[in-house]
């Protein structure tokens, strides 16, 4: 029709200024054992409540609080939940509650809420206690019938008060809860075993020790799975699957092999609810005895018990807590009558809600399995996380024999480019191990694509690798050169040393170089071979992938340096810090190691501002000053603006805040790349650079006849990310669009979303899109398929 006006696109997005709380009264209780993480999920729900307009109540001492009721009821503010983030363990308490397990204890809870007029509760715990919040919840209707014929409530305060809803947030260190890849608390205590591990294998080295280490985990075996992942032990015994009969000698015979291929430690990491296939307890002791009856090894054995709940907060947990927090107050407001009870969980790198008793039935359908002895169907039900870390071990930790291996006559080259990131070594050992098993020629490449052309490969086997998963750094030596200007002599390298297919692990340089190669494969017949990146870098800055190995190593080093700052402005008072902190352009780790810290204002060159952003932000600082925090942390990316340096920002603020605060500034430097690798780190680039291999050896046998591999696919050339919630192959051809190649970070940012709600816990009014929240999902049992593109982590 003539003159016709289209209608505009309606926007669907929905932003948290339409959420109110006002006229609403939240509370947040722990319950059970406590997890290093519960403060920040805490803090996260009290300022975003407080926010929103809500009231806000804390629960001390769990669901012994809500039944005693009195003072452990007590209205939250704002300042209250300040030094929190950075501390382990509940400030507001936890304890284990036998009278709310009967009906006349809930009934007390039920009156201790009515009085306060609270209709939405947030529970931090295990299954126990999101289960009895469950029940509560289901009983809420009959409670308060019970409560107003008793005439301990008024009818309109029987009306008013109901419907209550329930929000769960998984706090266990044993992560053994189904629907979520991690709870919180994991990573922390993970991050304590590895400390030890790592100590006690300097150790071990020196005498030739065996030692046998026994950690949490009574009825899930995450923590013994991933730490034996993230240090590379001999064996590993967990509650899902129970060694075969016989495995006294397997295990035997394994560490008497790699003492004789020149090992001089062996570790053993065994679960504290670990048995055999006739459901008998193996317990360290036992492990202990046997080794030294049959191999005559000087043996010891570590038990860690409690020292894993303790310490501070990992920066995964802290980042975790707060946007399960955030995610938590803001299913409370939008839940209706008829919204059924959820927890909030993670899944890949996605925060989702999952109905709460569906995902209890799995986790309880889990030990029932276990009983039953369906191991596999155990190891099912775990979850996608659990299953992938299994399969990895084996595939890590069983080496063949020559004999056992298949027929292969490719020859797979791997090298490390652009800048050192911690996890680059458990990514080579990995690559190397798996691509031995999958019976190609392992090649190690020194100093990157320099050391490419100038010839500097070497032939890498099983042995070589041993122990590279928590040295630091690159131990292959890693350079920035790009392969551009060296095509020719590359090319020669791979046909003198018959190389199949290409293996990188870096950072952009590494996915330029990726891209200059693949472009030439008209030119060079050499290049039509299978390659695939794999990111390693601090600065979390390659298109295709929301992670990059290294950063979470460095996102922890900044964590804990604020940290000690603001313990140091603890005595001063009235005091600002700036931090700068690496990243090239990208802002992740100021933005992200900010929201971990507790940061008032994170600069960065993805977000412009300009000087009346500086005064508001100055302004802010000199309002705060005036409460009981007394000190500020400012954190600046290193590229985020060319004029206003840290210097300057020193200056503006000391020279804005005199007679209210006085400032000091940090320059983080290098110390975000050195260091150890995080257990994050061990485990991401372990299994990430495993299903690289993985990719690799299905592509080879694509693209190969009569010997010769050839393929110049689009396909073929791949950078192997993690998007959203799975890990993804895509052609690095189709990720040219996805770049900013002149400041070197991807177009589109995921962590950008963050931004919104760091402000927010820092109290500032801001705009945040909650799109994404508020779809109710459920647990999943999909497995996935082994010639699947796309493999969860």
């Amino acid at each position: 029709m003539a003159g016709a006006v289209t209608p505009k696109r309606q926007d669907s997005r929905k932003f948290i200024e339409n959420l109110s709380g006002a006229g609403k009264s939240i509370a947040v209780l722990t319950s059970g054992g406590d997890a290093q993480g519960m403060n920040a999920a805490v803090r996260a729900v009290v300022r975003m409540g407080i926010y929103v307009g809500a009231k806000v109540y804390f629960i001390h001492e769990g669901y012994q609080g809500l039944v005693d009721g009195g003072d452990n009821i007590e209205e939250a503010t704002w300042e209250r939940v300040s030094s929190m983030l950075q501390v382990g363990g509940t400030v507001i308490g936890s304890a284990r509650c036998k009278e709310f397990r009967t009906r006349d204890g809930r009934l007390k809870a039920a009156r201790h809420l009515v009085q306060h007029g609270i209709t939405n509760l947030c529970v931090i715990g295990g299954d126990g206690s999101l289960t009895g919040a469950n029940l509560f919840r289901e009983e809420w209707g009959g409670l308060l019938d019970e409560l107003r014929h008793q005439g301990l409530i008024s009818e309109k305060a029987a009306r008013s008060n109901s419907p209550l809803h329930i929000v769960g947030m998984v706090g266990s260190i044993d992560n053994d809860f189904c629907g979520t890849d991690m709870t919180i608390g994991t990573d922390s205590a993970l991050h304590r075993i590895i400390e030890v591990v790592d100590a006690i294998m300097t150790t071990a080295q020196s005498h030739q020790r065996t030692f046998v280490l026994e950690v949490m985990g009574r009825h899930c075996g995450y923590l013994a799975l991933v730490s034996a992942l993230a240090c590379g032990a001999d064996w590993v015994f967990i509650p899902e699957m129970p060694p075969e009969d016989g495995w006294e000698d397997n295990m035997c015979r394994k560490l008497s092999e790699n003492r004789a291929d020149k090992k001089r430690l062996n570790i053993i990491i065994v679960a504290e609810g670990a048995v055999n296939r006739q459901n008998k307890a193996i317990t360290p002791d036992y492990i202990k005895d046997l080794v030294v009856r049959c191999l005559g090894f000087d043996t010891r054995v570590t038990i860690l018990g409690h020292v894993q709940r303790g310490g501070t907060p990992s920066a995964f947990d802290r980042i975790l807590a707060s946007r399960m927090g955030v995610e938590a107050v803001l299913a409370l407001l939008e839940a209706s009558a008829g919204t059924p009870a959820c927890v909030v969980s993670l899944v890949g790198n996605q925060a989702v809600r999952l109905p709460l008793m569906e995902c209890v039935q799995m986790t309880q359908e889990v030990q029932k399995v276990m009983d039953e002895k369906k191991f596999e169907e155990a190891v099912r039900l775990r979850g996608r996380s659990f299953e992938n870390n299994l399969i990895t071990y084996r595939l890590l930790s069983n080496r063949k024999a020559d004999s056992e291996l298949p027929n292969s006559s490719f020859n797979v080259a791997v090298l490390n480019v652009g800048a050192p990131a911690a996890g680059m070594n458990a990514a080579v050992r990995s690559a190397v191990r798996v691509g031995i098993t999958e019976g190609h020629k392992m090649f190690a490449v020194n100093d990157g694509f320099e050391g490419l052309h100038k010839g500097q490969i070497r032939e890498i086997k099983w042995g070589d690798v041993g122990g590279w998963t928590g040295q630091g750094g690159s131990l292959l030596g890693t350079k920035r050169t790009l392969p551009g200007k060296h095509l020719e002599e590359i090319a020669a390298q791979l046909r003198i040393h018959s190389i199949s297919a290409l293996l990188v692990i870096g950072g952009f340089e590494a996915y330029v170089g990726l891209l200059e190669i693949s472009a030439a494969r008209d030119k060079h017949s050499e290049f039509c071979v299978p390659m695939v990146m794999v990111p390693a870098t601090v600065s979390n800055n390659i298109p295709g992938s929301d992670l990059s190995i290294g950063s979470d190593t460095a996102l922890n080093a900044i964590t804990d340096t604020c940290d000690r700052i603001k313990q140091s402005a603890s005595g001063t008072k009235q005091r600002v810090f700036i931090i700068e902190t690496m990243g090239g352009y990208c802002g992740y780790l100021a933005t992200v190691g900010g929201l971990a810290a507790g940061a008032d204002t994170v600069y960065i060159y993805e977000e412009p501002f300009g000087i009346r952003d500086l005064q508001a932000n100055v302004e802010h600082l000199t309002e705060k000053m005036k409460t009981t925090i007394q000190r500020g942390l400012v954190l600046r990316n290193e590229y985020c603006n060319e004029n206003f340096t840290t210097d300057f920002m020193y200056q503006l603020y000391t020279e804005e805040g005199r007679g209210v605060f006085d400032c000091r500034k940090n320059i983080l430097g290098h110390m975000q790349q050195g260091g150890a690798p995080s257990p994050f780190d061990r485990n991401f680039s372990t299994k990430i650079a495993a299903k690289a291999v993985q990719w690799l050896t299905r592509t080879l046998r694509g693209c190969s006849q009569g010997g010769r591999v050839f393929t110049n696919a689009e396909d073929t050339a791949c950078l192997l990310g993690m998007r959203r919630r799975a890990l993804v192959f895509q052609p690095v051809a189709k990720l040219r669009e996805e770049t900013d190649f002149v400041h070197r970070i991807p177009k589109d940012q995921w962590w950008l979303k963050l931004r919104p709600l760091m402000k927010i816990l820092a109290k500032y009014k801001t705009s945040y899109d909650v799109s994404d929240s508020g779809q109710l999902e459920h647990p999943t049992r999909f497995r996935p398929k082994e010639g699947d593109t796309s493999a969860t982590i």
